[in-house]
């Protein structure tokens, strides 16, 4: 299979887009798919990527927006157009879209090409938190027509599925993260690190004229956040743990609140970004992780801390309520008292146990892997290759979300499950030679021929 997956954002800028996108290219290369990556330049001074996994990324011109300078925009210029035009793909996939996927989706539309949307980013959500609320509306309606301009919408969670129900986009399938287990896991917990953290925390505080603490450091909780410092992600809110002696407080991650936060949280670890085993090891080496932001459609640094065997604890909002089991493995806390509610939190998974809250975290994640979910993702692929080749595309009539969000969690795959009455049109295995000469892609990709079962199972779904 052919695919283009148009990026809102790519490396070397590093995010829970990005980091998806990744695990897909890497996927469709070891499977022997053909793939091209659209995405924006890097900033300035920023070192420019053009091939990642052995296929070329081709790189559009890049604007930054005054205050949301950890967001560089890829502008959308005829070169969309005049790439997949000339890479000729069997589905567009379109990463976060917004500007660059918008016209990667009215590209695709002139094309003729089928087109998967992949719903990562609240940009609705990013508008009143940076103090844009006449464009959120706007930004609803611009993302209500951009999914339904495409074959199939792809959501992370029950309440971001919930969430685009209620603005009228249609054809939303469920489709989750995987994490690296290999990566993340309790045994990169680094003692050495550990200490390291608590001794620079003793020197902020004695720095910031607060003394010495007086809980001992082998009786301190180390307390994290791992992330991108900007607005969205609310980190000021991890400030309520200052008056806690039995914490410190470490922020993993860099951004343009950087300083600020520093200020906020004088007796704080910053430690900038890290990556690979260095992240690894900063997560594993935390003893609680705290997820501030509530814009999140997934949260993908939760499954990472949670592999990581960590207790968690987020806003009750978006993504992180189907991660999060309040009691078990981590504690949701209300958006709007979340900064007086974190302090108790942390204090009741100290009181009642790490260790029980970081078995229910390791449990949780079992098999929430990167190659299953790529392998669903190929059937969503295929899903959309089918019905638009059976004329159905954005017309198809709307799927029970709820039963595919219900059985993608319990670990289907390809596609997700059906009310009895409605039909699959996903095959387990591709369709033999036996495509009629309606079918476009028959005609250019021979392997992703539609049999007159499939089309007749498309036939049914719209109907």
């Amino acid at each position: 299979m052919r695919v283009a997956i148009v990026a809102e954002s790519f490396l070397p800028n590093v995010n829970g887009v990005v980091n998806s996108v990744l695990r897909v290219l890497e996927h469709l290369r070891r499977h022997g798919h053909e793939a091209l990556v659209i995405a924006p330049g890097a900033r300035y001074r920023q070192e420019e990527i053009f091939q990642y996994a052995g296929y070329r990324i081709a790189r559009v011109p890049t604007v930054e927006i005054p205050g949301i300078n950890s967001l560089p925009i890829g502008v959308p210029l005829p070169r969309v157009l005049m790439e997949l035009k000339q890479f000729n793909p069997d589905v567009v996939h379109l990463a976060s879209p917004f500007v660059l996927g918008g016209a990667g989706a009215l590209a695709a539309r002139a094309l003729g090409l089928p087109c998967v949307a992949v719903y990562q980013t609240d940009v609705a959500g990013f508008a009143n938190n940076y103090k844009a609320k006449a464009l959120s509306t706007m930004a609803w309606q611009w993302t209500r027509g951009l999914h339904n301009s495409c074959t199939l919408t792809l959501a992370p969670s029950s309440v971001t599925i919930d969430e685009l129900e209620e603005h009228n986009v249609r054809n939303i399938y469920h489709w989750g993260r995987g994490v690296d287990a290999a990566r993340f896991q309790p045994s990169k917990r680094d003692l050495a690190l550990r200490r390291q953290w608590l001794f620079a925390g003793e020197r902020q505080r004695v720095r910031a004229g607060l003394g010495e603490n007086p809980v001992a450091q082998h009786k301190r909780v180390i307390v994290g956040f791992v992330g991108r410092l900007a607005a969205e992600k609310s980190v000021e809110r991890m400030a309520a743990l200052n008056g806690m002696d039995n914490v410190q407080i470490v922020i993993i991650g860099g951004g343009p609140e950087h300083c600020q936060l520093q200020k906020l949280m004088p007796t704080a670890v910053f430690t900038g970004e890290l990556h690979g085993e260095e992240l690894a090891r900063g997560y594993a080496s935390l003893d609680v992780f705290v997820h501030t932001g509530e814009f999140e459609t997934f949260c993908q640094a939760i499954q990472e801390a949670q592999a990581s065997g960590l207790p968690t604890i987020a806003p009750a909002a978006g993504g992180p309520i189907d991660l999060i089991q309040p009691g078990s493995n981590g504690h949701l806390l209300s958006v709007r008292g979340f900064t007086a509610e974190l302090p108790l939190a942390v204090e009741r998974i100290i009181e009642e146990g790490i260790e029980s809250y970081r078995a229910n975290a390791l449990a949780g994640i079992k098999g929430k892997t990167w190659p299953d979910l790529c392998e669903q993702l190929v059937g969503y692929y295929e899903r959309a290759v089918y019905q638009h080749a059976a004329g159905l595309g954005a017309n198809a009539k709307p799927v029970n979300r709820r039963a595919a969000f219900a059985s993608a969690q319990a670990g289907g795959r390809r596609g997700g499950s059906r009310r009895p009455e409605e039909k699959t049109v996903v095959p387990t295995a591709a369709p033999a030679a036996s495509a009629t000469a309606e079918n476009p892609h028959s005609q250019r990709r021979p392997h992703i021929e539609v049999g007159a079962q499939q089309q007749q199972a498309a036939a049914e779904l719209a109907s």
